[in-house]
């Protein structure tokens, strides 16, 4: 009996994720929308609606590559995001493609990037918003988390939900760091292919595209496999100072 009601009460969570209205996801970079939220992506593009807003172009994932400069580098991650996004089910216009540097979105202002998103939550009427945590330790993540914050705090009836990446994959304590915040565990089996189409989608991640930077980044199959096949982890954020 306890069982069946932990279980009702988490189903009854995740539903709570979605809501009746549009959501809004930041990605710090192409590929981060897939592996937090693909699955929760999958669900929303099927009912009320998403919108994916990038933050970075990605460029910088292929340091020193003479066949792919970090512009032409980062048309092909915008291309490649396009993609996953409608392997997802959504469409090119459900998602912004905001450009800034790879790795130096933390020296930008955050104030009118902030603006700008809050601009896009109150025109799709969204209610909540997912973004990369602050605990995920790449700096790129932690600019994106301090925006999303902004942005919770222009619009005082927008809930804010963080979702782990590198430090659900290499930070053992990753639930502890993010303090008292509740967790919501978001069941995405029956969008499980789904979610690694869209993840496939993003050729230059997979070693598959970029074969002139031997340092450059590549997905581990082992981390595809587990965010592919794993549930999603959200935690909601209950003050945004």
């Amino acid at each position: 009996m306890m069982g069946d009601l932990f279980t009702a009460r988490t189903s009854q969570a995740a539903k709570d994720l979605l809501g009746a209205n549009p959501i809004v996801v930041l990605a710090p970079h192409p590929d981060d929308e897939t592996l937090g939220c693909g699955g929760l992506l999958a669900t929303a593009f099927q009912t009320a609606g998403a919108h994916v807003v990038c933050m970075t172009d990605g460029s910088a994932s292929h340091p020193g590559s003479v066949q792919w400069p970090s512009d032409r580098l980062a048309i092909l991650r915008d291309q490649e995001l396009v993609e996953a996004i409608e392997r997802l089910g959504g469409r090119e216009g459900d998602m912004t493609w905001l450009g800034y540097p790879d790795g130096e979105l933390r020296n930008y202002d955050p104030h009118p990037i902030a603006e700008r998103i809050a601009t896009i939550c109150r025109e799709l009427g969204a209610d909540r918003l997912f973004s990369a945590s602050p605990v995920d330790h790449h700096a790129d993540h932690k600019a994106t988390a301090d925006i999303a914050r902004r942005v919770a705090a222009l619009c005082p009836s927008l809930r804010l939900f963080f979702y782990p990446v590198w430090a659900r994959w290499d930070e053992p304590d990753f639930k502890a760091l993010h303090g008292d915040w509740p967790l919501v565990h978001f069941e995405t089996a029956r969008h499980c292919q789904r979610k690694a189409d869209a993840l496939n989608a993003h050729q230059s991640q997979l070693g598959q595209v970029v074969l002139d930077a031997p340092s450059g980044f590549c997905l581990e199959q082992e981390m595809i496999r587990r965010f592919c096949e794993e549930d999603e982890i959200y935690f909601e954020v209950q003050q945004c100072p």
